[in-house]
């Protein structure tokens, strides 16, 4: 079984949103996405989405690009990015989420001796935050991360007690430090609920200001914002 990951495929089915204004590296990315995504993945490989799914407002305008991926092979792990609109209540996605499909929303799920978590997290401050309300958020996303870790947690000890070895994998969508790479309360939180891996997204434009793999403490780090990474699914495991 293989771990890959991608993210930010903004996918507009029902709502169509040219992504090449952008840039021409988004000229026909869905179409390489998928076509890398099917060479490469089994049906039982695992594909994490790390947020920035559709450029749906409504739930409903969502499913068409859920089906998309949905159809593709290999099981889907995905969390929920700042433009993901409809994305409401977990429950209701999960609900229309097609075969081997998952979502994460304060809790964690595990696949043979691999435990996935995650949330969409925020921006991490420089030095100060812009506004109260980008502090408070930030303080709500800190909540969440550590609701999934613990139940992340919970699942690596009692594999433990049986003899298994397992690994905790985090998704978050927005970069979990800043551009310094400074520490941050969530890199503490993932040194505190030992992760092994974290991939995130959110970030784009200028290729080489940005760094796709680092290990922190011990942890690695993946960005995979499909238009930095040449619209190709990066290999975790």
């Amino acid at each position: 079984m293989n771990i890959y990951s991608i993210s930010d495929l903004h996918l507009s089915l029902n709502n169509p949103k040219p992504m090449d204004i952008f840039g021409p590296v988004w000229n026909n990315y869905v179409d390489i996405i998928f076509e890398d995504w099917k060479n490469k993945v089994k049906e039982d490989d695992i594909v994490l989405i790390a947020g920035d799914i559709s450029w749906a407002m409504k739930l409903e305008d969502a499913i068409a690009d859920l089906k998309l991926i949905g159809n593709l092979p290999g099981k889907k792990i995905i969390i929920r990015g700042n433009h993901d609109y409809w994305w409401k209540s977990i429950s209701s996605i999960r609900s229309v989420l097609p075969h081997n499909f998952f979502a994460l929303q304060n809790d964690s799920m595990q696949i043979d001796n691999y435990i996935f978590c995650g949330t969409r997290g925020w921006q991490v401050p420089e030095v100060n935050f812009k506004t109260e309300e980008d502090k408070k958020i930030y303080k709500r996303e800190l909540l969440r991360l550590e609701l999934s870790l613990q139940n992340a947690k919970i699942k690596q000890l009692s594999n433990s007690k049986n003899g298994i070895n397992s690994k905790i994998i985090c998704l978050i969508h927005y970069p979990p430090f800043n551009s310094n790479c400074d520490d941050s309360d969530f890199t503490k939180l993932f040194k505190k609920y030992e992760v092994n891996t974290v991939v995130y997204g959110h970030l784009h434009g200028n290729k080489s200001k940005k760094i796709f793999k680092k290990n922190i403490d011990g942890i690695d780090y993946y960005l995979t914002s499909c238009d930095l990474v040449g619209n190709k699914l990066v290999k975790i495991f």
